[in-house]
């Protein structure tokens, strides 16, 4: 039997079981160990949202991830679920990318628009003037770029915004094990999907002591990013990114991967 290439999924847990689906089926053999893990959060500025919600007073909302939906519902208090999502249909909802509109979809809400490039630089260039004078919320990861909210802001909206999780880094055998194994040439592939992902992997090389050679090992595998910040990012550390897919989403990713890996 030909063996398969090692693909590091370093995706939070909840994400594990269907990312090593998409990599065995696309040809890899997953190793995945999450360099990012998800806590949920509620800043001050959450009860403002839900009261724009509710008395529709928000002309549109925009959730960057499926995590921000999840973790909103969450952070409900004393405000029922259902009354909630009930106002949200009333209300214009902009999703980033088919999973966050596959997740507004599994509570019964529909997005009005996804933009072509599932990014906050392409959301904001296919909003464009229409979002002038109007009144804007996301709720999103406190390490949300802050791109989209100068976009909108730029073009006329009142925006607010409320972080609903934020994303540490989980440290433990499993984690070093992933830098040992990079060491040792034994990953051939890695797969970043957001620039705190790229952090987090580099801070777990500094934790082991030797970023030089996790850095050279990198640039001997195939690397592939979701997106521009993030390809930059890894770039940033002096590695070359070989795959950034046209279409934002992990399947699109590992594909293009597994494609440049048939090329060497």
């Amino acid at each position: 039997m030909e063996k398969r290439p090692v693909l590091a999924i370093m995706r939070p847990e909840t994400y594990t079981d269907a990312s090593e689906d998409t990599a065995v089926a696309a040809g890899f053999q997953p190793f995945s160990v999450p360099v990012v893990t998800l806590k949920g959060m509620k800043d001050d500025a959450f009860d403002g949202f839900v009261k724009r919600v509710l008395s529709s007073k928000t002309d549109l909302v925009i959730f960057t991830s499926a995590n921000g939906i999840d973790y909103t519902l969450k952070n409900l208090d004393g405000v029922g679920e259902k009354d909630f999502l009930d106002a949200l249909k009333k209300i214009k909802i902009v999703a980033i990318g088919p999973t966050t509109r596959k997740k507004l979809e599994s509570y019964g809400l529909e997005s009005s628009m996804m933009p072509g490039e599932y990014s906050s630089v392409g959301l904001v260039n296919d909003l464009g003037k229409d979002v002038s004078g109007k009144i804007i919320d996301i709720p999103r990861s406190f390490y949300g770029s802050a791109v989209l909210v100068q976009g909108l802001i730029d073009a006329g909206a009142t925006v607010h915004q409320t972080h609903v999780y934020t994303l540490d880094i989980p440290e433990g055998a499993l984690q070093d094990e992933l830098i040992e194994k990079t060491i040792a040439g034994e990953i051939e592939a890695f797969a970043f999907t957001s620039t705190m992902m790229v952090k987090n992997f580099m801070a777990l090389a500094d934790k082991i002591g030797d970023r030089d050679e996790v850095i050279s090992q990198l640039n001997e595998a195939v690397v592939g990013a979701i997106g521009d910040p993030t390809a930059q990012t890894v770039e940033s550390f002096g590695v070359t990114v070989d795959v950034v897919p046209d279409e934002f989403t992990f399947e699109a990713l590992v594909s293009a991967m597994k494609e440049k890996m048939n090329q060497k």
